[in-house]
């Protein structure tokens, strides 16, 4: 009795599965990255208002009126709101002075947002009458408008990225692995504040305290793609690459700021390691620290889960192994 001959799938049908796939991964790009920057606006933005009480509460009905844009901070006087920028409670204040309004901004906090607090707090102001600006936390002068900042995410995620991928290539597994993603995140570190500080001079904290932060990040990728992978096999690189690339980056938020992407874009950018090692990477090195808690919670929560699916990926990976070297049917089979 013949056996039957299993033919693989016509032609046509793997051509319009790939069109298909590719179309799809098209379309989630388009959507992840079109879609929040055509919807950027102001949402509890945080703004503060400083001055005495019966001076400041015109402004502030002014400014709530704008429904869900403004999350307004009162503070006694411009000291006050000064020290809440400088602790990135708000991204600037609006200060009511006899003189008439004064704003305080951060560039280095968000050169959009403060563009976005002129042109607001202008409208404010009576017909004329020009609203002194001062830039309580100003961008380094190598990056004004925060572009080249901005554009350091995605190559710190495709690195982390290609960094897991190289790892599970390369078959490393359990320990070794994990340590191959730790030293790989620590040279990146070393590199990208090598390039960014001292060459670039984007950044201007502690030297050792940004590479530490580039570093993480790094690894909260890489560590994710190598754990999917160890866990799911090789379309678990997919699934880190996807997630990391194509919404880590566009909800990321650093080009512009979480506040001003749609909900739920801006909250799930910062649980994500680029977004959260964007706002990391700020407070670091423009902020001496502040507000540094929550995003170094985040990377380390993702590097270590990482990590551990790594070293988890040594319980499957024998009945894996095995099923992956058993002889195919019609394969002759070697007699000792």
């Amino acid at each position: 009795m013949s056996t039957p001959v299993t033919t693989p799938p016509p032609q046509g049908r793997r051509m319009v599965a790939v069109a298909l796939l590719v179309s799809a991964v098209v379309a989630l790009a388009l959507w992840a990255f079109a879609w929040p920057a055509a919807r950027t606006a102001p949402r509890d933005l945080p703004l503060g208002v400083a001055g005495p009480a019966t001076a400041t509460a015109p402004l502030q009905a002014q400014l709530e009126h704008r429904k869900g844009a403004f999350e307004i901070h009162r503070y006694a006087d411009e000291t006050a709101a000064r020290d809440a920028i400088e602790d990135r409670s708000v991204y600037g204040a609006v200060v009511v002075t006899p003189q008439g309004m004064k704003l305080l901004t951060a560039t280095a906090a968000s050169p959009v947002v403060a563009q976005l607090l002129e042109q607001a707090v202008a409208g404010q102001a009576p017909e004329g009458a020009a609203v002194p600006v001062t830039d309580v936390v100003a961008a380094p002068k190598a990056d004004p408008r925060g572009a080249t900042l901005g554009a350091s995410v995605l190559p710190l995620a495709i690195a982390g990225v290609a960094a897991g991928a190289i790892v599970t290539a390369l078959g490393l597994r359990g320990l070794r692995a994990a340590a191959s993603l730790v030293v790989t995140a620590a040279a990146v570190g070393v590199i990208a504040a090598a390039l960014t500080h001292s060459w670039l001079g984007v950044l201007t904290g502690n030297w050792w305290a940004e590479a530490g932060v580039l570093a993480l990040s790094a690894l909260a990728v890489s560590a994710t793609v190598a754990g999917c992978a160890a866990l799911l096999g090789t379309a678990g690189i997919a699934v880190g690459a996807l997630t990391m690339v194509l919404l880590g980056n566009p909800f990321s938020g650093v080009t512009s700021a979480p506040q001003l992407l749609p909900e739920p874009v801006g909250f799930i950018g910062q649980l994500l390691p680029p977004g959260a090692g964007g706002t990391l990477l700020r407070s670091v090195s423009f902020f001496d620290g502040a507000r540094v808690t929550a995003p170094l919670v985040t990377l380390a929560v993702w590097a270590l889960a990482g990590l551990t699916a790594v070293l988890l990926g040594l319980l499957r990976r024998p009945s894996a192994t095995a099923r992956d070297e058993a002889p195919t049917a019609g394969e002759a089979v070697p007699v000792a």
